[in-house]
């Protein structure tokens, strides 16, 4: 595996999620392929569980693991080409990626939407950056436009918790939700759940406001229902997350507390676990009624973090 954005990078998720079963039994199995390897995190951005689960991953896996914090533990980094370089960021990307890939055998990298062009944005300008110049595998920690090592672990999740569910259903109803939020958040989330969902055995449903939905090449086949109550009928998982509008892009278009996940839309799931990538705005994003009770996963969800990086390094240094 030479870089890891989106589902299709992972390949078979059958194979895949049987080998994160292993590597979740047994995380310190494979220390001898990490041995005298290196993995760098570039964080542009804030993180608690991508950041710590990356570096657990990799250490689980007998890595050396160093996290660059940009602007804090280095230089600003200008990321635009072209430009003349009399500001406040003295290195540009060109000349860091190279340097950085020369220090390591794995690159992973955060760098969030900016919402000043979409089209710098889908177009992952920054990432394939990363790509192209350092000549290493490299891992997208959140990009602009997804944040594939959440889907996996999500899936890793719903996968587990749909073996322990009694049910006659031959596979889940699995519902991502909008809600709303004070802030524009990213699509990258939402992003890669639609994508890996769909490419999972699930039925899957996207239900949000008018004006919000996600880019046609992520929503794909899933079922699109504006009735959160009637999205929610039924589902065995509920996905709250909020999202900017993809067509205004980056616009705040709602902020409408009915999308709130309480018990009044729970109510008529079949007791549908909830889960969230997390941090989460409680009674913005999830009442408490519904985040403290026993269907919450988010926990769980947030401990695959580490299950889901360490599949994706451990595939990195066997094709090393």
């Amino acid at each position: 595996m030479k870089q890891f954005l989106h589902v299709s990078d992972i390949g078979d998720l059958k194979a895949a999620l049987a080998e994160a079963r292993q590597v979740k039994a047994a995380p310190f199995a494979n220390q001898e392929l990490g041995k005298n390897k290196t993995a760098i995190f570039i964080f542009f951005n804030s993180s608690l569980r991508t950041r710590l689960s990356s570096q657990k991953a990799a250490l689980n896996l007998g890595m050396n693991a160093i996290v660059l914090n940009v602007g804090a533990d280095s230089w600003k980094l200008e990321t635009e080409m072209g430009v003349i370089m009399d500001g406040d960021k003295p290195e540009h990307l060109r000349e860091a990626i190279p340097v950085i890939g020369s220090y390591c055998d794995i690159i992973g990298v955060r760098s969030f939407a900016r919402f000043e062009s979409r089209e710098f944005d889908y177009g992952e300008t920054i990432l394939k950056q990363f790509i192209e110049y350092s000549g290493k595998p490299v891992i997208s920690l959140e990009s602009a436009t997804v944040h594939p090592c959440q889907a996996f672990a999500d899936l890793i999740t719903i996968d587990e918790y749909w073996q322990k569910k009694a049910s006659s259903k031959k596979r889940p109803k699995v519902v991502l939700t909008w809600a709303p939020h004070p802030n524009a958040l990213p699509q990258a989330v939402p992003n890669s759940f639609a994508e890996w969902m769909n490419a999972a055995d699930v039925d899957f449903v996207i239900t949000q406001p008018e004006g919000y939905e996600l880019a046609p090449e992520f929503v794909g086949n899933a079922q699109v229902e504006y009735d959160q109550m009637k999205a929610f009928e039924g589902a065995d998982f509920i996905y709250a997350k909020n999202w900017s509008s993809y067509k205004a892009y980056g616009k705040v278009l709602s902020k409408d507390r009915n999308w709130t996940v309480s018990a009044r839309q729970m109510a008529v799931t079949d007791n549908a676990y909830f889960m969230h990538c997390l941090p989460v705005r409680r009674n913005m994003i999830v009442a408490d009624e519904v985040i403290d009770s026993p269907q919450s996963i988010v926990i769980p969800e947030a401990a695959n973090r580490v299950v889901s990086a360490q599949v994706v390094l451990k595939r990195m240094l066997e094709s090393l």
